[in-house]
């Protein structure tokens, strides 16, 4: 707690919103946005290696809460004080830190797959600092961040082999693991005795993310069959054409996320299960719906420029 004492001691306006504005990074918006843009446009490879990373991250994340059940630091010290605007998305329990290993899972990914340094020293700068911000406004522990930062950087090492080979077994057999995981985290927080004074809203999370995961990894298991066997899309086109793919694909992503939230919540009367049917359509939208326009795409821009270039001759 002392460094967090001492973090708290040099807090200043502007460092605080600076910081708020970081510790997004390590949100789940920012981890699906960065890997759909490298599944869309830099190599679906790559997608699926930030796609592993962050989904087996998560999993095994929310195992560990529930299982060590390690308050905030504000609880463990009433004392203690955090910055008031990062309250509401700091619930349950607090080791290890999930927004330190997204942001590291992902951007450790990023870099860990780059060939330029400077690219790989920007992901690590950024890594770098997400989990200096979740110390700094006061959600968690050095240790927190620590551990998290470790499993995360583990399964980047873990995973490149098998996610940027090209050889689909591996992949498959990979995909066939963490939907067993993502059954397992099920069978954890739906059938394990948790204690009498388990944090609700923890536990519900711990449900919500396993719904999530089964969803989301049952479409990637199909997304990465169909595409490959019958879409085949191109990553490659020109960088207006590729900025249009990405800010209408995250908008019908966005569209699907949110437009079919109250009809299968309806549908399914409340119940979870909700949640799984609208991730596996989010996922399915994401890798194979919208990736079939991709084609003209390409082709839209080798037209323009085919036609630029005649009329400068």
């Amino acid at each position: 707690m002392q460094i967090l004492y001492w973090l708290e001691g040099i807090r200043l306006p502007i460092l605080n919103e600076i910081m708020l504005m970081i510790t997004m990074l390590g949100e789940e918006t920012a981890f699906l946005a960065l890997a759909l843009v490298f599944f869309w446009c830099v190599d679906k490879r790559k997608g699926y290696y930030l796609m592993s990373v962050g989904f087996i991250g998560t999993m095994v994340n929310q195992f560990l809460k529930l299982w060590f059940r390690i308050p905030r630091p504000w609880v463990i010290d009433p004392d203690f004080t955090i910055l008031e605007q990062a309250r509401e998305a700091a619930s349950g329990y607090s080791f290890p830190s999930g927004h330190t290993q997204m942001a590291v899972g992902t951007f450790g990914a990023i870099a860990a797959g780059a060939k330029k340094r400077w690219t790989r020293i920007v992901c690590i700068a950024l890594a770098t600092l997400v989990a200096f911000s979740r110390m700094y406004i006061g959600v968690h522990t050095p240790q927190d961040v620590l551990v998290s930062a470790v499993i995360a950087v583990i399964l980047v090492l873990l995973l490149k082999k098998v996610t940027l080979s090209d050889h689909a077994s591996g992949m498959k057999a990979l995909l066939a693991g963490m939907i067993a995981m993502a059954v397992g985290l099920m069978l954890f927080v739906q059938l394990y005795p948790f204690p009498s004074d388990i944090d609700a809203n923890n536990l519900r999370s711990g449900v919500k993310n396993a719904y999530t995961m089964i969803g989301s990894l049952t479409g990637v298991a199909i997304v990465y069959v169909g595409e490959k066997k019958y879409i085949r899309f191109p990553e490659k086109a020109v960088w207006w054409a590729q900025l249009l793919k990405v800010v209408l694909g995250l908008g019908l992503v966005l569209a699907v996320k949110e437009g079919l939230r109250a009809p299968l919540d309806a549908l399914f009367a409340g119940h979870m299960a909700a949640r799984a049917v609208r991730y596996f359509l989010i996922v399915v939208v994401a890798g194979m719906v919208w990736p079939m326009t991709f084609r003209w795409f390409s082709k839209l821009g080798k037209n323009m420029e085919a036609q630029s270039e005649l009329r400068n001759h």
